[in-house]
């Protein structure tokens, strides 16, 4: 059975059983003129609407969010709760006053029959039984609702006892005895509204749960990537609590790592705190740590362009910044400057005006080129080439999965060479970049050899 369906099958069984009570109550307290039953069966008429309502409430309250309700129906248990509160408060009132008016006014005649224990009795068995199946499913399935119907059929079993010993005061012969009885009831009636109410206004208006935000806290800083937790917002949401939150991570990651971060953190903090429900913003942050070369990079990505190759080196006491940009290949050249010239402004405000910059712009082709297949005699002279250069190139050999595409009247070339695995990634990318020198050297016809290195 769903939480919802064990939710929907308690409440019910809550509104019959309120309904059996108030109704015999009613009888017996009409019949033996006993005000102390006659209050438990005020009692029990308003536990009947409050279970009617908290049936409804959590019918209603498992919704899921709509285009009107953003954040779900939740919160219309603890509207039932609040208005459950107050007919406690006013069943409290009325049991007070008519105890009252029978003391001052000696209208205390009470027939303390056997059926009138028998009511009171059944009631308190009753009344256990119901509270303890309403508590058990409120604690699993976090229902403020069925904790205040719960509750009120615990208060009840409290009252039913004052009641209880009322009569056996009657039936000794202690004049007053039931009116003071009904007075002790409204007692627990107005404790039971008081706790009620406090945890419901609570909820309605948004108070922090307990301990969730810092909780919230310490699960977020603790995901790989999570900079630093600049604030937590949290509030009670139906069952479940809604969490805000704002973080900040290193500027250098892409969208798309932000993102998976941000999952993570949210799997994080729905497996640790049951039936949250966390929405996260993420701000993007330079870090003291931050090296130029990544400074550059995220820059770059700022502005919506690609760089590579970035190098920083120093020369008499000054610093030089060169690297290669990527920018559409449809520009023209006056148009390509002016986005170099305005990224190397940016690049100054971050680190400096007394830098160097030196921009190779690269063309970006970003639609895919129609290529051709070469003749028998093409593709022999592009391998005579690679097999000459190959001869020369040391650090990298065994070249294979050769392909050779023609673009117009040029040639582009990939292939793939082994190196040992020890060496450096440095060390093989030089040899890369002389192996294609050579080949377009040996053969001016080449536009492009691309090198996938793999270890021997």
């Amino acid at each position: 059975m769903s939480h919802a369906q064990e939710k929907n099958a308690v409440a019910l069984s809550s509104v019959l059983a309120s309904a059996s009570l108030t109704l015999t109550k009613a009888i017996v307290g009409l019949l033996t003129g006993s005000m102390g039953i006659l209050s438990e069966a005020a009692h029990s008429l308003l536990d009947l609407a409050a279970a009617v309502m908290t049936f409804f409430a959590v019918r209603h309250g498992d919704m899921p969010a709509d285009e009107i309700h953003h954040y779900g129906h939740g919160k219309i248990e603890s509207v039932s709760a609040l208005i459950e509160t107050g007919l406690l408060f006013i069943t409290s009132a009325w049991i007070i006053y008519e105890a009252s008016r029978r003391l001052l006014t000696g209208d205390v005649e009470v027939e303390a029959t056997w059926y009138a224990f028998a009511v009171i009795i059944g009631s308190i068995i009753v009344d256990v039984s119901r509270s303890r199946a309403l508590y058990k499913v409120a604690r699993e399935t976090k229902s403020q609702a069925l904790e205040a119907d719960g509750l009120h059929f615990s208060s009840d079993i409290w009252s039913s006892a004052v009641v209880l010993a009322g009569l056996v005061f009657v039936r000794l012969g202690v004049r007053g005895a039931d009116a003071i009885a009904a007075v002790g009831v409204s007692v627990f009636v107005a404790v039971a509204g008081y706790r009620l109410g406090r945890r419901t206004i609570d909820v309605l208006v948004d108070t922090a749960p307990r301990g969730v935000a810092e909780q919230a806290r310490e699960i977020a800083a603790a995901v790989e990537g999570v900079t630093r937790v600049e604030r937590v917002r949290t509030r009670p949401l139906g069952s479940g609590v809604h969490i805000e939150m704002a973080l900040q991570m290193n500027r250098k990651y892409s969208l798309d790592k932000a993102q998976e971060i941000v999952k993570r953190v949210e799997r994080a903090i729905e497996q640790r705190i049951p039936g949250s429900d966390a929405v996260i913003h993420a701000r993007s942050v330079q870090l003291d740590s931050e090296t130029i070369v990544e400074t550059v990079q995220a820059l770059a990505h700022k502005n919506e362009l690609a760089v590579h190759d970035v190098i920083i080196d120093l020369l008499d006491g000054h610093q030089y910044i060169s690297y290669d940009l990527e920018v559409p290949d449809t520009l023209t050249v006056a148009a390509a400057h002016d986005l170099a010239s305005k990224f190397e402004q940016a690049v100054k405000n971050e680190v400096g005006d007394d830098i160097e910059l030196n921009s190779h712009i690269e063309p970006l082709k970003n639609e895919a080129i129609l290529s051709s297949n070469v003749t028998e005699a093409e593709m022999e002279s592009v391998l005579a080439a690679l097999r000459s250069a190959d001869g020369e190139v040391a650090e990298i050999n065994g070249p294979h999965n050769v392909l050779v595409r023609k673009i117009g009247d040029k040639f582009f070339v990939s292939l793939h060479c082994l190196a040992p695995g020890g060496m450096s990634v440095e060390t093989v990318h030089n040899a890369a970049s002389r192996f294609e020198y050579l080949m377009k050297d040996k053969l001016k016809g080449i536009k492009r050899v691309v090198i996938h290195v793999e270890p021997e």
